[in-house]
């Protein structure tokens, strides 16, 4: 499978990405706001998009499904309770495949940041067996990072998907989310846990960050730099006690730091 990471150079800075199966030139279009930069880079390279999908229902994942579907005679996927998707075709449930050519993705069901959000997991690449998985979260999941909830969403919920399904994952897993917040997650990582050092590390290394080409993470290393991943950190609880008073015999202390964590950065 070929993987176009497509940088949006716009305030929300959104990652579009363009999949393909090199064998049968068929590609699926992710979450394709910059419609245009899509469009050219599947006739550059003789792709037939045939599916697009919305890993949710907020506009910057929507805007170029209309667009697209002008030039290529495409399925649009999203979860099956989503609303206000343009060209809406195909509802999606958990565990539902996702094929386009010879290549495969599984629909995972990860509420949180919105109520009706997928993200889409590829393990197996028939042509080339040694590709490591990789996952494309949507606003689930950020390099360093969680997504908000303030839009739609329930922080119970993304804690619940944090922890019965992201956490699950292969360390090895390739991660590609819908927006570049390396940089700033990192440093909100610090501000939480100063004495982390391979957050100190990575931020040495992209200096400068160019999104355009950007640093992929694996969930291994998202272990290691992203605090919604290191709940039993003491340094993250101990911090967190104190501004907050949690009570580590009462309360699910995990839970709890991950509520926490996430008001935080919502001011931060």
């Amino acid at each position: 499978m070929r993987i176009h990471q497509i940088y949006v150079d716009n305030n929300l800075r959104n990652y579009n990405y363009l999949l393909a199966c090199e064998n049968t030139r068929q590609a699926i279009a992710i979450d394709p706001l910059d419609h245009k930069r899509i469009n050219n880079l599947a006739l550059e390279h003789n792709y037939i998009i045939t599916k697009i999908v919305n890993t949710h229902d907020h506009h910057d994942h929507i805007e170029g499904n209309l667009p697209l579907l002008e030039n290529w005679d495409a399925e649009v996927l999203a979860h099956h309770q989503a609303s206000h998707i343009p060209g809406f075709t195909t509802g999606v449930f958990p565990g539902d495949n996702i094929n386009f050519g010879d290549q495969n993705l599984v629909a995972l069901d990860t509420p949180g940041h919105t109520l009706a959000h997928i993200c889409l997991l590829f393990t197996d690449d028939q042509a080339n067996p040694e590709q490591a998985p990789a996952f494309f979260s949507g606003d689930t999941l950020f390099n360093a990072g969680a997504g908000n909830c303030h839009n739609g969403g329930d922080v119970n919920l993304l804690y619940e998907t944090f922890v019965n399904q992201i956490y699950n994952l292969d360390d090895g897993t390739r991660l590609y989310p819908g927006h570049d917040y390396l940089i700033n997650n990192c440093q909100f990582t610090l501000d939480r846990e100063p004495d982390n050092v391979a957050a100190k590390l990575l931020l040495e290394q992209l200096k400068p960050h160019d999104p355009n080409n950007p640093h992929i993470t694996t969930l291994g290393e998202e272990k290691t730099i992203n605090s919604f991943l290191r709940l039993n950190s003491k340094t993250i609880q101990q911090k967190l006690q104190q501004e907050l008073a949690l009570n580590p015999e009462i309360d699910n202390i995990e839970k709890a730091v991950f509520v926490a964590l996430r008001e935080k950065r919502n001011q931060w």
